[in-house]
């Protein structure tokens, strides 16, 4: 089963969440969830379901507990951020260090590579076809919950008013259930990211122009805190299998780059410069 998840508390993702009512056919299920109605339909012979939880999506730790078999779950969800630029953005969660907003310290979610690629692409074809002025972004590893399925959150930001854009809602929606449909089938090969900023246009632009799908991404202000556990962590808990790392070089600080070089060829893991 897959589960396309949004809080109660999320007004940019229950616009997702309508416009993908909307789109597609999920009928109602006789059972609730969290005393809200829950939908469900089959694509491509998978069982989708879409719930709404009553607690934010970043603090959903025990959501596996009420689907004990889920095979991928896809937050709808709204981004904040400090700078209000409108953006559509897909990540993994998970902490790489403290657990600031929800999830575990020090555990990350497995990343589901190509699904996130699959997502990726399809905001990327529906900002030009709709005509949306945002930009389209992977976002590094961050904030709960720290799950032990293939988790993603698929974005909608980064203000109240982009939250309220039901033409950005439903790009998104598109780009969760373009997801949710190709899952189980992946196409490129995974990598784990290390560099760069917190938005990389440079790991987008690579996975979208090469056969790479990025799943964990530490983003530069995370180096510092990275050990060998953390990155052994992200590299073991990707759906794929990682075949190597790629370093946006210029996106390292100075004096982290030959750290990070040692705990690499330590650990006999293979890396690329870009």
């Amino acid at each position: 089963m897959i589960l396309v998840a949004v809080s109660s508390k999320d007004v940019a993702g229950l616009n997702i969440a309508k416009q993908v009512l909307q789109h597609y056919a999920f009928g109602e299920l006789t059972e609730k969830f969290q005393g809200s109605t829950a939908y469900g339909t089959e694509i491509n012979g998978k069982n989708v379901r879409l719930i709404t939880l009553n607690e934010e999506s970043t603090n959903a730790q025990n959501l596996t507990d009420f689907f004990p078999k889920v095979e991928l779950v896809v937050f709808i969800s709204r981004h904040s951020s400090v700078s209000g630029t409108p953006t559509l953005s897909v990540h993994t969660p998970g902490n790489l260090g403290s657990a600031q907003i929800g999830g575990i310290a020090r555990k990350v979610s497995i990343s589901p590579a190509n699904a996130m690629r699959d997502a990726l692409g399809a905001m990327i074809r529906l900002r030009m076809e709709m005509h949306l002025d945002y930009e389209v972004s992977y976002e590094g590893t961050h904030h709960g919950p720290s799950l032990d399925v293939p988790t993603m959150f698929v974005e909608l930001g980064s203000s109240p008013k982009q939250w309220a854009d039901l033409r950005a809602a439903e790009a998104v929606g598109h780009a969760a259930m373009e997801a949710v449909s190709k899952f189980g089938n992946p196409t490129v090969k995974a990598v784990l990211g290390i560099g760069g900023p917190h938005y990389s246009s440079k790991f987008s632009r690579i996975a979208l122009e090469s056969q790479i799908a990025f799943g964990h991404m530490i983003p530069k202000y995370s180096i510092p805190r990275i050990d060998a556990e953390i990155l052994k962590q992200c590299i073991e808990r990707t759906l794929e299998r990682v075949e190597s790392v790629i370093l946006d070089w210029k996106g390292i600080k100075g004096e982290d780059k030959q750290p990070l070089i040692r705990m690499l060829v330590e650990n006999g893991i293979s890396f690329e410069k870009m």
